[in-house]
């Protein structure tokens, strides 16, 4: 089931504390010299750049960030039936594979 507004439901779940944080996450935040809190404490800037409403398990969406001066990318999968969010991973974007906006591929 897919949310009918992604980013309302992404920003809700998060503001509610309807969060579960992956196994991948946790070891890439460690890897990645990245908090919780900075995925947390961006949630204003949220903006969905790509839309996977077909991935394997539930729906999800790439997901750009600032934090600061930083640029990040969050990937969020989404249960609408149980009413929260997975962070599946996130990661700083690398300039060769994203324009200088960092919400669009190259």
């Amino acid at each position: 089931m897919l949310p009918e507004n992604p980013l309302e439901f992404i920003q809700q779940c998060i503001k509610q504390r309807a969060i579960q944080w992956t196994y991948h996450i946790n070891m890439r935040l460690r890897e990645r010299s990245m908090t919780r809190q900075m995925i947390l404490g961006s949630i204003e800037t949220y903006e969905i750049i790509e839309s996977y409403p077909d991935d394997k398990y539930l729906p999800s969406y790439l997901v750009y960030a600032q934090h600061g001066e930083q640029h990040l990318h969050i990937l969020f999968a989404t249960d609408v039936a149980n009413r929260n969010i997975r962070i599946v991973t996130a990661y700083f974007p690398d300039i060769e594979e994203w324009e200088l906006n960092f919400k669009t591929r190259r």
